[in-house]
């Protein structure tokens, strides 16, 4: 696994929009920036960030701003702008030897998860899931924002469970968003050769991390922009913990997307599977999911964790795709730690 260099102080983040840009929400967008300049970083915006729009350009534009901020030697890590839709449309226009011979940090969420399954599982190079550059916006910051900048300067810091969580999303009134739900993280599993899930109290795994925008991993599978299994086969000794972001999956399109991974086999050597709250589940339970997913995981022997502090609902983890996970859970509370080997 190549882990890029991190930045340090006085380098440049170069941001690009493979997704959405950002100029619909400019004034949060530039309170995060000012968040990344207080640590001492210098970050150059491509063309297409401050568009209002999504897609922010066309696809070969987006494609070419991109691997302008790889090919810049003054630009040492890069970041999207945003999340979105289309970000797919751009993967043809990827150079990925370019990518290769230049391996950088590339951070995002939600839509760029195509771009870290190329970086990770074709190319073997490390990606930070987690974080868009509009990320810092909040003030004072968060504890989960703190640990997202730690990442990206390389200190990487043992994440835990939170207490609580924003169930309703941003409050204009309040002006923030309101942490009063509380998190549970539910560990089940299903023996080999058994059809009936127990809950779990402890677990202890390590394994490679892999995973992102569950919605963007079902539909990048098969094309030419993906390893995943060939991902699984390199790294099978070190076994797996994948990570899953649903953002609006209803509780069929989930099994079936995570069904399709199993089948493929993605899953023969899954240490455990990881799901985050999902972000719009409309009318939808966490029952109503977990009957599911129970379909999918019953007899396997993977232990299976719902409710996690992963993906769009804050606050949540920033996860390295591809560096190794050490997770520990008790009684509800978990910490993941990373190591890059």
């Amino acid at each position: 696994m190549i882990y890029p260099k991190f930045p340090k102080s006085g380098d440049v983040i170069g941001i690009c929009a493979p997704s959405a840009g950002a100029g619909s929400k400019l004034d949060s967008f530039d309170l995060s920036l000012d968040t990344l300049h207080e640590l001492g970083f210098e970050t150059y915006e491509t063309e297409s960030v401050r568009a209002d729009g999504c897609p922010s350009a066309p696809a070969d534009q987006r494609g070419y701003e991109f691997n302008s901020l790889f090919a810049d030697p003054d630009i040492s890590m890069v970041m999207s702008a945003s999340g979105g839709d289309y970000t797919m449309e751009m993967l043809p226009y990827i150079d990925q030897e370019l990518l290769r011979s230049c391996p950088k940090w590339f951070s995002g969420y939600s839509d760029p998860t195509s771009i870290e399954m190329l970086l990770t599982t074709k190319l073997d190079i490390a990606s930070i899931y987690g974080a868009n550059a509009g990320a810092w916006d909040w003030r004072p910051l968060h504890e989960f924002q703190e640990n997202s900048l730690s990442v990206l300067c390389g200190e990487i810091p043992v994440q835990h469970s939170y207490d609580a969580w924003a169930a309703m999303g941003y409050d204009e009134e309040l002006d923030e968003y309101p942490m009063i739900a509380p998190v549970e993280w539910t560990l089940l599993v299903s023996p080999r050769g058994s059809d009936e899930f127990e809950e779990l109290s402890e677990l202890e795994v390590s394994g490679r991390l892999i995973g992102g925008c569950t919605d963007v991993i079902d539909w990048i599978v098969g094309t030419p922009y993906e390893d995943l299994k060939g991902f699984a086969e390199r790294y099978k000794d070190d076994g797996l913990i994948w990570f899953f972001d649903t953002f609006d999956l209803d509780p069929m399109q989930l099994m079936y997307a995570v069904l399709r991974l199993r089948q493929i086999g993605l899953f023969d050597h899954a240490e455990a599977v990881i799901f985050g709250r999902v972000c719009f589940s409309g009318e939808a339970t966490d029952i109503d999911y977990l009957v599911q997913l129970e379909r999918v995981f019953a007899g396997t022997g993977i232990p299976v964790i719902w409710g996690a502090d992963i993906g769009h609902t804050k606050p949540s983890m920033t996860l390295i795709n591809g560096a190794m996970g050490h997770l520990t859970y008790s009684f509800g509370d978990a910490a993941l730690e990373m190591e890059l080997i």
